[in-house]
């Protein structure tokens, strides 16, 4: 089929469709065949995505399936994917019909509830597979709207201002972007991606205000789209949109926020900065690394003093995120191999502590430590399910939480060993915070009596988690099922960028001779 990238799209838009049209009758009905309909959708979605998985040719480093027709204006319909972007692809459509089942017991305005997510999950999914410009921007643009609303209705008590500041960092971190990719449009002539991926933007040192621009051109189009790219992750010290937007949020939100919308700043990172711009990302690499590194120290510390279970998981997220941008800028196999890992690791780690945080929220409606303690007493299939993506998220070896995080160490240590000195610290720290909340809040004797009648896992929640659990063992145990598809890829792109490296250092001797 030629158009199998836009049916695995578009599949959940035209289920959004479907229940803002027809869905029709009594509230309960309604609220029933909504949470069906959505959970089908993202299901159905999920199968398709497999045969594209099945069917791709790892050892191709160019893109596939590539879909281009003409569009609106004259603009360009493009979408492929490569073997770095198939994975992201696996990893949206695996994790939605979990967070469609998560959110089982939702009863508020379910039906726009469910037209958020599945309008989302195409919207993340446009952005793995766009290959031109202006499409990659509209779908990552739009994909804000779905989150705002999610936060701002089915959020918490804050949920207005968590909403808005989510919206305000990312939106004008785009904004940048935008004006970057005016200018690549002006220089190259093309919107297409795998165009402007071999062309060479000027790298030509040159003053601006009295500030003296290494790299020229390359240098400022990296800093414009690092303001988007580092915000979306997020970076240190644009990360404080993220710890709120996580505790406002509902289970699910947090969910597709950790797992997938966080891995459109690495994207990004692998997408663009690196081979479109080589000379700006050299430049720039040493700050990149730096950031990286306080950020692992400085929000595993900030972890360490948190009273609320989302918040302290959160600023995890953005620790681990600091070794995913170190992976990328070691621009080796090791680093970017481990940084893909780590990404696609994360998705389902994360994903699964806010679920584990959502299961007790759900019967005692707080997320305080404070209220909590010996769970195991009453919930102990809820206890090893916790313990277990704990030690993955520490990163103990045969989870997938140890591949990546060793994977990326190894290829910065060969870049710059006191980055890698200060990076191995944050593995002493995540394991201080997670042990530290996992024993306050499961161990210990059952003192509190507000937690005397809590329930274990039901059976559904039990289903949602065992995708997880066989996922993070798999990887563990068995990691090339990941670096097999992404090896070739990353090796071309490794290839690429040394070369053009190479050239505007040439460039910029000659110049200054």
């Amino acid at each position: 089929m030629d158009n199998l990238l836009s049916i695995v799209t578009f599949i959940p838009a035209l289920a959004a469709l479907i229940l803002i049209v027809f869905l029709r009758g009594d509230e309960e009905a309604a609220n029933r065949n909504a949470k069906w309909l959505a959970l089908i959708a993202t299901s159905v979605t999920f199968l398709v995505s497999l045969f594209i998985l099945f069917q791709f040719d790892p050892a191709n480093t160019g893109f596939q399936f590539v879909e281009e027709r003409t569009w609106i204006m004259g603009l360009t319909y493009k979408m492929g994917v490569d073997g770095i972007s198939i994975l992201f692809v696996m990893l949206t459509t695996f994790m939605m019909p979990l967070v469609i089942a998560a959110s089982w017991d939702v009863n508020t305005r379910v039906k726009e509830y469910m037209v958020a997510f599945l309008l989302l999950e195409t919207l993340m999914l446009g952005v793995f597979m766009a290959l031109d410009l202006v499409l990659f921007y509209l779908f990552f643009e739009a994909g804000l709207i779905p989150m705002f609303l999610i936060i701002g209705i089915w959020g918490g008590k804050a949920r207005i201002y968590a909403s808005f500041k989510f919206f305000l960092y990312t939106f004008l971190g785009s904004v940048l972007m935008l004006v970057a990719m005016v200018a690549m449009y002006s220089d190259a002539g093309t919107t297409d991606i795998p165009s402007l991926m071999r062309h060479t933007f000027g790298s030509e040192s040159f003053s601006i205000l009295g500030v003296h621009v290494v790299g020229g051109l390359q240098t400022l189009l990296f800093l414009a789209f690092f303001a988007s790219f580092a915000v979306k992750m997020p970076m240190w010290p644009v990360h404080t949109w993220l710890p709120d937007a996580h505790v406002q949020a509902p289970t699910a939100g947090s969910v597709v926020l950790a797992a997938i919308l966080l891995k459109m700043g690495g994207y990004g990172f692998l997408r663009f900065s690196l081979p479109m711009f080589p000379v700006g990302s050299e430049v720039m690499t040493p700050l990149v690394l730096w950031m990286s590194a306080i950020a692992i120290v400085y929000t595993s510390l900030v972890a360490l003093v948190q009273e609320d279970m989302k918040k302290l998981i959160a600023y995890s997220s953005v620790a681990h995120m600091g070794y995913v941008t170190m992976g990328i800028f070691a621009a080796n196999q090791q680093g970017i191999d481990g940084a893909i890992f780590q990404m696609i690791s994360h998705g389902f780690i994360s994903g699964a502590l806010f679920l584990c945080v959502g299961v007790i929220y759900d019967r005692m409606h707080t997320r305080d430590i404070d209220a909590y303690g010996g769970l195991v007493n009453r919930m102990p299939a809820y206890a090893l399910i916790f313990m277990f993506f704990t030690m993955a998220n520490v990163g103990l070896p045969g989870t997938s939480g140890f591949v990546g995080e060793f994977l990326t160490l190894v290829g910065i240590f060969q870049v710059n060993t006191w980055v890698a000195l200060v990076a191995c610290s944050g593995v002493i720290l995540s394991a201080a915070y997670a042990l530290w909340l996992y024993r306050r809040v499961v161990l210990g004797d059952l003192i509190k009596e507000s937690l005397r009648t809590i329930s274990d896992m039901t059976r559904r929640e039990k289903a949602i988690f065992a995708p997880l659990v066989v996922m993070t063992l798999l990887l563990g145990v068995y990691p090339a099922l990941v670096t097999d598809i992404i090896g070739p890829s990353v090796e071309a792109l490794i290839a690429e960028y040394d070369l053009a490296r190479a050239e505007g250092t040439t460039l910029r001797m000659l110049a200054q001779n």
